[in-house]
């Protein structure tokens, strides 16, 4: 069965900053797979096109633009806010504000978005709301585990709740707990970096 529209899909990767030699952002191996529904919105368009119609045993190797994964830096998302900001009945949490700390927020309009500490100055945090891998173009080798029909309650879940899965939040995670969701404005994209 190849992989195509609405197929319950698993995967493994390597995720690699620019191209096969870079850094490692992402290693998903078979103990935990990466598993999604194929052509739903969970997954960067340009990370499905190279996985469209390939089946299982297929192994893939290809580098995405970071144009046409999470974009380019942009100067404007790096700003200074007020360290009251993050006062927890007057008094500031230093711990919270320690450089390279991911800090989950909300905009004005309620849009949830996570900030990068980047350097404290005397009452300001300067933080960064680029997605962590924007302007990097990534480097996915692996293979497709498995691919099968998905069943009615996979292709109709339950509606969330407040759920930040798939929310396009900004979170990218390495620990080997993938939270995927990196196509979706700005979250790893809810299956795996990739995705």
């Amino acid at each position: 069965m190849n992989i195509e529209l609405n197929k319950h899909t698993s995967i493994t990767y390597i995720l690699k900053a620019n191209n096969a030699e870079g850094k490692t952002i992402e290693q998903v191996d078979s103990s935990k797979p990466v598993e999604f529904i194929f052509g739903t919105g969970g997954l960067l368009p340009a990370f499905e096109n190279h996985l469209n119609g390939l089946k299982a045993g297929d192994a893939y190797e290809f580098t995405i633009p970071s144009k046409e994964a999470y974009g380019e830096i942009h100067k404007e998302r790096v700003v200074e806010l007020q360290q009251s900001m993050f006062a927890d009945n007057g008094v500031v949490n230093e711990q919270l504000l320690t450089i390279g700390n991911q800090i989950p927020m909300q905009d004005s309009q309620g849009n949830k978005l996570n900030g990068l500490v980047k350097e404290l100055k005397e009452e300001l945090v300067v933080m960064d709301f680029n997605h962590p891998l924007a302007g990097q173009d990534l480097h996915f080798a692996g293979q497709v585990e498995a691919v099968r029909e998905a069943t009615y309650d996979e292709l109709n879940p339950p509606a969330h709740q407040g759920c930040g899965c798939g929310s396009g939040d900004g979170s990218c995670s390495t620990d080997g707990d993938h939270d995927h969701n990196h196509g979706n404005g700005g979250g790893c994209d809810d299956s795996g970096c990739g995705c």
